[in-house]
Formats: C-alpha cells, structure tokens, sequence
C-alpha cells in the first residue's frame, strides 16, 4: 500500500480571494461535490442548483469543448446527476477518463476484494457508516458517525496494505482506496495532451484534500488552481463556497460573451431609401 504524502500545504491565508478569469483560451477542470454543487449528508442526496446545467453547456461551447469534470465519483453517477449534458470526466479520482470522442479510459483495476469485505463488514457493525463500492476504489463514509474516524483508518489501513499497487486517500468524513498509480492531477494532465485542452491555460477548482494533485498539476502547467471553502491547501485562489464559484462560473461566461461581442466587426449601417 502506497499512502499518499501530505502534500506541503499553504495557511488558511495564503490563497487568493481574487478568482482569475475565464477567457475563450483557458481549460477548465471543476470537481463535483462540495465545489460544483453543495456537499449532502449522503452521496445520492446532492441537489444541482438551479441554472448550474445551463451554465455548464454555455460554458463549454464558449470554451470549445475544453471543459470537464474531475471527481471521485462513478462515471454513470455524474452523468445522472448531469444529465441531459455528456462531459468529459475524469471519475474514481482518475481511475476512468472519457475524453471529448466520448471513449472510456479504464486503467489497470487492483483487486479490491478484500477491501469491500473488511469496509462492509465494519459498516454492518456501526450505524453510521456507508460503503461505497466503485470499479476501481472502495470509500467508507463515516459523517454520520465522526466518533468512528480512527477505527474507520485502522480498517482501511489495515485492508489497503495486505492490497497492492493501492493508496489510501482522506477525504471529508471518508477513507478511500483507489490504484497508486492514478490521480486528479494526473488526469488532467492527460487532458491537457488533447485537444481541445492543449494549448490553453488550466484552471482547475475543487474543495477537498483529494484535489491538492489536481491544483499542484494545473499550477505545474502555468495554470491557477482554486481551493472551495477552508483548508489549508496548494492553490494560488480560494473560494468562499460552491455557492459562489456557481456565481463566479455565471459571471465568467456574461464576461467571455462580451468579449465575443466587442470582438466581432461592427455592423454597416442600415441602408434607408
């Protein structure tokens, strides 16, 4: 078992206030809960807010296309919660990527076996505690039951390191196990090997400690990374709550929509008789 390394981590301060702009040259990577849409008690609960598909489909076509999802979740969870839209995602914290073609990149899936039998085992025990099998991870949630943390990391720990080619991830109120050889950031990078990313400046937004690979890959690229909510963290911005980066995702396409206007050519003059 691999954990993953706390990566060096700026205060609660040292991030931005300031969100960098959306323009017609940028990629853009936004994770899913507690970022794109407000955390729930439970993982099926989250509600899209209003406005936020609409938005989203805007944005892509100003972008060409350069707009995807990275998250922990399941490819077929986000798409339900998207739907009618069809992104780019990159899923179980890069463990699957569906590029703009809409081809489905699975890596190398560790046997996770075991791992599902010790989590499910120890949530049958306590109430409180939800599993949540995917293709390639296994997460136990345990926010109805904080008092279970430390019993929750022996387990996972326990279980991760009798499983090979795997890391333990910490999350909000979860333990996860995914394959060591993946991330966020490391599918965004192969996000930005393609068109239409390639080329364009990254910006990626997530709220999680699970998102400090994608904001590190970003930064690496000469992109900006932005940290929803508190937390000590690696990106250059920080952003109050999902709330406001929906505001911020709003006002950036009225902004890139100006800009298209004040660039097209100004129109002749109306012919009179």
């Amino acid at each position: 078992m691999h954990l993953s390394p706390s990566p060096s981590l700026s205060p609660l301060s040292g991030a931005s206030g300031r969100l960098p702009a959306i323009s017609a040259q940028t990629a853009l990577f936004l994770d899913f809960d507690g970022t794109l849409a407000d955390l729930a008690p439970e993982p099926d609960a989250v509600l899209i807010a209003p406005g936020v598909i609409p938005a989203l489909l805007r944005l892509s076509a100003q972008l060409d296309g350069a707009l995807a999802i990275v998250s922990g979740r399941r490819l077929a969870d986000l798409d339900a919660f998207l739907s009618p839209l069809q992104l780019p995602l990159a899923t179980e914290h890069g463990a699957q990527r569906r590029d703009t073609q809409g081809r489905v990149i699975s890596l190398a899936e560790p046997d996770l076996g075991e791992l599902a039998q010790r989590a499910t085992e120890l949530a049958a025990q306590h109430d409180g505690l939800r599993v949540e099998i995917k293709q390639a991870a296994v997460a136990l949630h345990y926010r109805h039951a904080p008092e279970l943390e430390a019993l929750c990391l022996q387990v996972m720990q326990e279980a991760a390191g009798r499983t090979p080619g795997v890391e333990l991830l910490r999350g909000k109120f979860v333990f996860e196990v995914k394959p060591a050889n993946v991330s966020k950031g490391s599918a965004i990078k192969a996000f930005m090997a393609e068109p239409p990313f390639s080329g364009r400046l990254p910006l990626f937004a997530g709220d999680d400690t699970t998102d400090e690979a994608g904001f590190a890959a970003v930064q690496s690229l000469g992109g900006e990374g932005i940290k929803v909510g508190e937390g000590a963290t690696v990106a250059h911005h920080r952003c109050a709550s999902p709330e406001a980066l929906r505001q911020w995702l709003h006002a950036a396409f009225g902004g890139m929509a100006k800009e298209d206007n004040d660039d097209a050519p100004a129109a002749a003059p109306e012919s009179r008789p």
